[in-house]
């Protein structure tokens, strides 16, 4: 009988000990030097693994059943992505050379614990091996002439963590069964939830990048915690260095912030100029007129006029409300244009892909309820809207649809309380072109927006542990009042830092049992 894989536990600072054989084989790659518009190769973590892996496998020396047994097993819980094993189709050779290498022990095959360790160990042989450079040579000239396929898109069923008795817990991003692919997290602080944002990241992000669809992502850093370079280790969980980073203090987004409107119709440019005159005048709590908000609607005409259609900039749309001013006194939309001109937050045109890539944007540095803070994560939204209005609708395959993006925003509530068109159509529309959105904040309750009804857009509302949640929420999230519904409360009253409680499905669908689970999330960072 062949070796069930499933379940198998990551040994504990198995990445670690690759790293230097994955420095080596990066340095080899990279011969070429890089310039500002090219990014170094970075090997993911699952390829140094696997290529250490079978390496260890091919060798047909006795092994050492007492350093396996030394091998300390994960304590984080953090399992090894199917595709680690299913990849190519290669579990049934792993499984045949485990047994031939291993034939003389009697090794339970059945036992998780030992056979990660086993696994682990074969790694480490395989790295030890390459560290000789002509062994290494000779594993770094190979091609594959496969066409891509629909077939090879990665079916994202994310392990988040467990439900007891080692059953693991999976989030079903993209197959054709589910509606759509948003998630909502809410946790207080200090409850886990940066550890599950980087959770969910990280098993995107391992389940994507050696595919042919790999999913890339947007990361908004109100708390400088991805950012911090003390945090470095962090970034190779999600496949990702420190180019990655952008910070807006340094220097300007590589993006344009405005659309492009060249050779489009007039009527496009009067809607756009009426929605981000709204937006701009919501970025600020100060109470703006009709007055002001027509006029800064005008003056965006009036920019992209001079423009003929070409991307605007703030200077040019504060140059023009200025023109339409009676006062020579700065009113409140003219003050917020002017603190967007004086940061110098955005590139004039596009320098860089926004969904071709990974960033991580550090906000750390601006107020989170300020304008600049506001605008930062409005236009990039706006900028994901045109991109995604130019792309065919993502590929299909029998079991799922194509993830191509997701976006995550913490603090999301700042984003939440004015008519964020932006986002709402990201929303509405992205499960259609591929794109996934993973909004957090402190309560359930601050999702619910006069604007938009976020629960009945979120596959996956996740509920950790927080301050206070009314029994509305509980009633909308999981249709249960008297019995039912305190019986969920009370699990949100006891939820320990790193638990969460989500919707049972199956429950729902049988009318049967809890309409809830518990689990606790992998320890990842």
């Amino acid at each position: 009988m062949a070796i069930s894989f499933y379940g198998v536990k990551q040994a504990a600072g198995i990445i670690d000990q690759l790293a230097d054989i994955r420095e080596i084989i990066e340095n080899k790659i990279n011969l070429s030097q890089q310039t500002d518009s090219s990014r170094r190769i970075l090997l993911q973590n699952n390829k140094i693994m696997r290529i250490c892996f079978l390496v260890g496998l091919a060798g047909t020396e006795k092994r050492n059943m007492e350093e396996v047994r030394s091998i300390l097993s994960s304590k984080t819980m953090q399992r090894m992505i199917d595709s680690f094993f299913t990849k190519n189709n290669l579990s049934p050779l792993y499984s045949a050379l485990l047994k031939i290498r291993y034939a003389e022990e009697n090794i339970d095959w059945t036992d998780t614990t030992i056979l990660s360790k086993i696994i682990a160990y074969e790694m480490l042989r395989g790295r030890d091996f390459l560290k000789d450079e002509a062994h290494l040579n000779a594993f770094l000239y190979a091609s594959n002439s496969r066409g891509t396929t629909t077939s090879d898109l990665p079916i994202l069923k994310l392990i988040i963590g467990d439900y007891g008795d080692d059953i693991p817990a999976e989030l079903d991003i993209n197959s054709r069964q589910i509606t759509n692919s948003q998630i909502l997290v809410a946790g207080a602080t200090g409850s886990g939830k940066t550890n599950l944002l980087a959770v969910l990241i990280q098993q995107i992000r391992a389940i994507s990048t050696e595919t042919a669809y790999p999913v890339n992502f947007l990361l908004f850093d109100y708390k400088g915690e991805f950012s911090d370079p003390a945090n470095n280790h962090w970034l190779s969980h999600f496949e990702v260095d420190r180019s990655c980073i952008l910070d807006p203090i340094t220097s300007p987004l590589p993006f344009s912030p405005f659309k492009d409107f060249t050779g489009k119709g007039q009527n496009e440019i009067n809607l756009y100029s009426t929605e981000m005159a709204s937006a701009l005048c919501a970025l600020d709590n100060a109470k703006i007129s009709a007055n002001m908000n027509n006029r800064l609607s005008e003056a965006i005409l009036d920019a992209y006029k001079e423009t003929e259609g070409a991307p605007i900039t703030f200077e040019l749309m504060l140059e023009h409300y200025q023109q339409r001013s009676t006062s020579d006194k700065d009113d409140s939309v003219s003050s917020i244009l002017k603190q967007l001109v004086r940061n110098n937050l955005f590139s004039e045109t596009d320098r860089a892909s926004l969904i071709d890539d990974c960033f991580i944007v550090k906000m750390d540095a601006f107020p989170k309820d300020g304008p600049i803070a506001k605008a930062i994560v409005y236009f990039l939204i706006s900028k994901l809207n045109s991109i995604y209005e130019q792309l065919d609708k993502q590929a299909v395959s029998e079991e799922c649809v194509q993830i191509r993006h997701f976006t995550i925003i913490d603090e999301a509530h700042y984003m939440l309380d004015f008519d964020n068109h932006p986002l709402r159509n990201l929303i509405a529309v992205g499960r259609n072109k591929g794109l996934s959105i993973i909004l957090a904040t402190q309560n359930m309750a601050q999702f619910q927006s006069k604007h938009f009804d976020f629960y009945a857009n979120a596959q996956y509302p996740l509920i950790m542990k927080q301050q206070t949640i009314s029994d509305p929420v509980i009633k909308d999230l999981f249709g249960v009042s008297g019995r039912e519904l305190q019986e969920i409360r009370t699990a949100i009253a006891g939820l320990q830092k790193g638990e969460l409680i989500i919707k049972d499905p199956n429950a729902f669908l049988l009318d049967l049992g809890k309409k809830f689970k518990k689990l606790k999330v992998t320890h990842l960072i």
